[in-house]
């Protein structure tokens, strides 16, 4: 942006120069008083995953399932603490990165191989799509770096209802192996497409390695409006939030997030908190 006003200064410079006579320019002129530029402060960055934390005996314990992963749709808890998550991968939207990044916004994505790979219909509920495929997983690399855990969705993302053990146990475990080694760490959290799950999903996500199977309690429609499950329609403590990878993301995340912090609510570490609801 100054390289223009550089040239012509050092032109000036050099103009002076010629000009003075030969015994001026070769005499030595009194010295510069030594100064010592002060390099400008950093503000440290905040280190660890971003999001709320959860006080001591804030949380209430999840019951135990039996040895089964419990499926969870909020945390309990009293606290005005929300949780954003997203799912399949879709629409890669770099301003949703950087959102994410900047502001150390917590959120945890759940990745569909078919949606990351852009291997079928993709979804433009959200109007036309623009970023469809565009990293694909190294778009998911790039969200694990500013934070985000990275967890299962299956490869295809089917009614597993429809499935048996043998098919369902195929989605989970292909897709778990195939996170781990895109992104580097196994998932270990399980949402099973459409909210739809039965026993023998259960006893899959576990063989699977998965601690748990995540639901939700309120979704993100396109404009960045919310839809409740909840008579009251209002947004309760421990709220687990579902949005996905649809067009215009960027701009429909910062409408959701700028109306959560209007009800008075804080982000949560959806991780640390699961950990605390883990029964002792």
């Amino acid at each position: 942006m100054f390289r223009g006003r550089g040239v012509i200064g050092v032109a000036c410079v050099l103009a002076l120069a010629a000009c003075a006579p030969a015994e001026t320019a070769s005499r030595p002129g009194p010295e510069a008083p030594a100064t010592t530029a002060k390099a400008p402060e950093r503000t440290p960055v905040p280190s660890g995953p971003p999001g709320v934390k959860p006080r001591k005996g804030e949380v209430r314990p999840i019951p135990r399932t039996g040895g089964l992963p419990p499926v969870i749709s909020s945390i309990p808890t009293e606290r005005k603490v929300v949780f954003l998550t997203i799912d399949d991968g879709w629409e890669q939207d770099p301003g949703f990165v950087r959102q994410v990044r900047d502001q150390r916004i917590p959120i945890t994505a759940f990745a569909m191989r078919d949606a990351v790979e852009a291997k079928g219909t993709p979804d433009e509920s959200g109007g036309p799509a623009r970023f469809i495929g565009a990293g694909k997983w190294g778009y998911f690399r790039q969200l694990r770096d500013a934070g985000v855990p990275v967890e299962n969705h299956t490869l295809t993302h089917p009614n597993l209802r429809l499935l048996g053990y043998p098919a369902q146990r195929r989605e989970i475990c292909a897709a778990a192996k195939l996170i781990g080694k895109e992104i580097g760490t196994r998932p270990t959290l399980f949402r099973p497409p459409f909210g739809n799950y039965n026993a023998d999903t259960l006893r899959a996500a576990k063989s699977c390695g998965m601690s748990a199977v995540l639901l939700w309690t309120a979704t993100v429609q396109p404009g960045g409006k919310i839809a409740y499950q909840v008579p009251d329609k209002k947004l309760r403590p421990g709220d687990i939030l579902l949005l996905h990878f649809r067009p215009n993301l960027a701009r429909d995340f910062r409408i959701l997030v700028n109306k959560i912090k209007r009800r008075g609510y804080e982000l949560g570490d959806l991780q640390a908190y699961l950990a605390a609801a883990q029964p002792r």
